[in-house]
Parts: structure tokens; sequence; C-alpha cells
């Protein structure tokens, strides 16, 4: 990554973080800042408004049912991504 001009606080910030990464190595930086977890969390909210920015229905038990079906629908997407392991022998 390419050093910003630190005009304003959050390119300081950042200039701040790249610093620290390239000094101890991106591994351990991760690590240390809990990128990787915040990272997987703003992708999986990415994949969320990808199914609708609003909610279509009106009504309060209605509403809980579509983020239900919404939670599930992703939740299914996600189980079809993860390896299923089994013990030979």
């Amino acid at each position: 990554a390419k050093m910003w001009k630190p005009d304003t606080a959050g390119a300081k910030a950042r200039n701040e973080a790249v610093r620290s990464s390239k000094y101890l190595g991106r591994a351990l930086w991760r690590n240390l800042t809990g990128y990787h977890r915040r990272s997987r969390v703003e992708t999986k909210m990415h994949c969320v408004k990808l199914l609708g920015q609003r909610l279509l229905a009106r009504d309060f038990d209605r509403q809980v049912a579509e983020i239900q079906i919404r939670a599930a629908i992703l939740n299914g997407f996600t189980a079809l991504g993860i390896p299923r392991t089994v013990a030979v022998g």
C-alpha cells in the first residue's frame, strides 16, 4: 500500500496502519489488530446488502421473517463453501 497525504485524521490513521503492517509483517499485524475478523464481517455485511438494502414487509412480524429468510440464504451459501472433512481408515 502507498502512503496517503496526511491531510485528514483518517489518512493519518491509515498511514500508521500501513507503517505498522510493514514493520511487523502482515500476518502478525492481522493477528494483533483483528483485521482478518473485521474484513470477514465487512464482506458478510456486503453480502447482506446484496440481498436488499431495505425490508419490504411493513408488519414487524413479517420483517422478522424476512430477516430470518435472508440469514438462512446466507448460511446456505456459506455452507456450500465449507469443505467437509471425512476421516479415512
